[in-house]
């Protein structure tokens, strides 16, 4: 357990968690591990489960099969520390990528969704910290991807007739 805190506490989620608030949540965690090219989830599947990403790499991969007829698309590649699928922290529709194991041996913590609200909610210190990182995340990943479209859009090679 006090290695599974260890690890929470630099995992940018969990930033300014006290070492109680670590191991609340370390004790909702449960550790999986993945092969290279395993599908971890897919697009438009349920959203009931954060990761965090332990040990090795996760591509997040968009299907872009109705627009270029290419299939999926690397839009990320996260590394140890980082999490995904937050979005279920907050809404519990469709999955808007796919997730896959880029690495051999990828390990991931998954915490289920209902378990961490019921945590929010009885601690609401911890709540509010969870959710201010989350929110800091999320801005991030935001910003790089506007960032990434302004790319695409401005510097994409014009069309030859």
């Amino acid at each position: 357990m006090n290695n599974l805190v260890n690890f929470l506490k630099q995992s940018d989620i969990f930033y300014q968690f006290t070492p109680t608030q670590l191991e609340l949540v370390a004790n909702l965690c449960r550790e999986v591990s993945f092969a290279e090219g395993d599908i971890i989830f897919r697009e438009n599947s349920s959203s009931k489960e954060l990761y965090v990403i332990v040990q090795g790499e996760v591509d997040i991969l968009f299907n872009s099969n109705e627009m270029d007829k290419k299939g999926d698309t690397v839009i990320a590649n996260l590394r140890r520390g980082q999490s995904f699928g937050e979005i279920a922290l907050v809404d519990e529709g469709l999955r808007s990528a796919s997730a896959r194991a880029a690495e051999n041996d990828t390990k991931l913590l998954v915490i289920g969704r209902d378990k961490l609200v019921m945590l929010c909610e009885a601690y609401p210190h911890l709540g509010y910290r969870l959710m201010y990182n989350l929110a800091a995340d999320l801005a991030m990943k935001i910003r790089n991807s506007g960032l990434r479209i302004r790319d695409q859009l401005l510097y994409k090679p014009p069309d030859k007739k």
